[in-house]
């Protein structure tokens, strides 16, 4: 099970997505700083705007998206909204082609508090994410966080709100922020820094700051030769984005910096690119970085400027945790409470106690799992190692007990 999934959009666009301005968000008149409560669920920050006036949808806050895209292309049927043109989305394995259709001036609101009259959006013409089974939660979309690019944007995770600031009225009076330049392409922001997969070998490189990535950090395995697995990574399913699920390792690394702050025994996967594809709009980057390495920080971005303050919260020293049962687990179902074994890792503790892909997980100790939220099954997984797990699961209509002690799988 990955607690930590990746949500990887790369685009391959015509000029006419962005021959029109982009409008953006506006405070309502007279405010010059708003607060916007989010829900964190699984290490993804989740919105709650108004659609064109309508509907109340739930978007993932994305700092690695260029565009805002709606996902669920049922709304702007139900809408009747007209879709302008059709273009052809490059998945997250750079082979895959996906469509979507643009449409124009749709209004978003956070009511009481900010809207963008007129906003162009990307609609899927399929639900290609399938989000639902990974959050355990309702998404209709992705929000481009550069739609509030005109602000000076906080985000602080623990109390799950981001403010955003007029820009002539900021003033960062809080002590403990640090300032860290970044680089800015194509409305998304880039680190530069320094990274060790191993403690005796650093290798400078470029990093998506990434908050529509659940995962704490993503390499690009073939982008530079110190950039690779571990030797004890393990093969894995890295993740899930246009085009299909992701192959891929995941292991430690020894440690990355963010400016003065250092991040060890990082929890990391990596991804081999296709360099047969055009690359260019990964702006040479090596990877990126996610929201649990962020929501150790509590975070300030300036779009406009090219830099991010960070400042450390509660949870700095947390160390970093991974699966230890060997089971990825997706959430369906009327209220996303069924819980069904999407893979296996070979030779792990679910593995060897014969769990399979596709059995339905009914019970867990003596919780009853559609009791449960798939963010409780997975803390019960990464538990410490030595826990003895039963389970009680269901295979092709037949009840089975299963047992198993967790252990470290990297």
């Amino acid at each position: 099970m990955r607690k930590f999934l990746p949500l990887l959009l790369f685009f391959t666009l015509t000029q006419a997505m962005t021959s029109r301005a982009q409008g953006g968000f506006y405070l309502y008149s007279g405010q010059k700083q708003v607060e916007i409560p989010f829900e964190y669920i699984n290490n993804f920050i989740i919105v709650t705007l108004n659609f064109n006036g309508a509907l109340p949808l739930k978007f993932i806050f994305d700092t690695g998206a260029e565009h805002t895209i709606l996902s669920k292309r049922q709304v702007t049927d139900l809408l009747r909204v007209p879709y302008e043109r059709q273009f052809r989305v490059s998945g997250s394995d750079l082979k895959t082609d996906v469509i979507a259709y643009l449409v124009r001036n749709i209004r978003l609101d956070v009511p009481g508090k900010a809207v963008a009259p007129k906003q162009d959006v990307l609609v899927l013409q399929e639900d290609y994410f399938r989000f639902e089974e990974y959050a355990g939660v309702l998404v209709h979309g992705i929000l481009s966080a550069s739609i509030f690019s005109k602000f000076i944007i906080r985000i602080n995770y623990q109390s799950r709100v981001i403010t955003l600031y007029d820009r002539a009225a900021f003033k960062l009076r809080e002590s403990g922020f640090v300032e860290i330049p970044m680089e800015s392409f194509r409305n998304k922001l880039y680190l530069n820094t320094l990274l060790q997969v191993r403690a005796d070998s650093t290798a400078p490189v470029k990093l998506l700051l990434d908050t529509g990535a659940g995962l704490p950090l993503l390499l690009f395995a073939n982008t530079h030769p110190l950039v690779h697995p571990p030797a004890n990574a393990i093969p894995s399913n890295i993740g899930m984005g246009l085009g299909g699920y992701l192959d891929g390792f995941t292991g430690r690394i020894s440690s990355f910096d963010l400016g003065p702050f250092s991040q060890n025994n990082v929890v990391t996967y990596f991804q081999t690119l296709d360099t047969t594809q055009k690359l260019d709009h990964l702006n040479n980057r090596n990877g990126l970085i996610g929201n649990a390495v962020l929501e150790r920080f509590q975070v300030i971005i300036d779009y406009q400027y090219s830099k991010m303050w960070l400042k450390p919260a509660r949870n700095y020293h947390k160390d970093f945790t991974y699966d230890r049962s060997g089971l990825s687990i997706i959430a369906s179902g009327l209220f996303f409470n069924t819980f069904v074994v999407q893979n296996v890792l070979p030779v792990s503790p679910a593995a060897q106690a014969d769990i399979r892909e596709g059995d339905v997980i009914l019970r867990v100790g003596v919780r009853t799992a559609n009791l449960l939220s798939l963010s409780d099954l997975q803390r019960v997984l990464q538990k410490k190692p030595g826990k003895k797990i039963k389970m009680l699961i269901e295979r092709d209509g037949q009840r089975m007990k299963k047992t198993f002690v967790l252990r470290n799988l990297i």
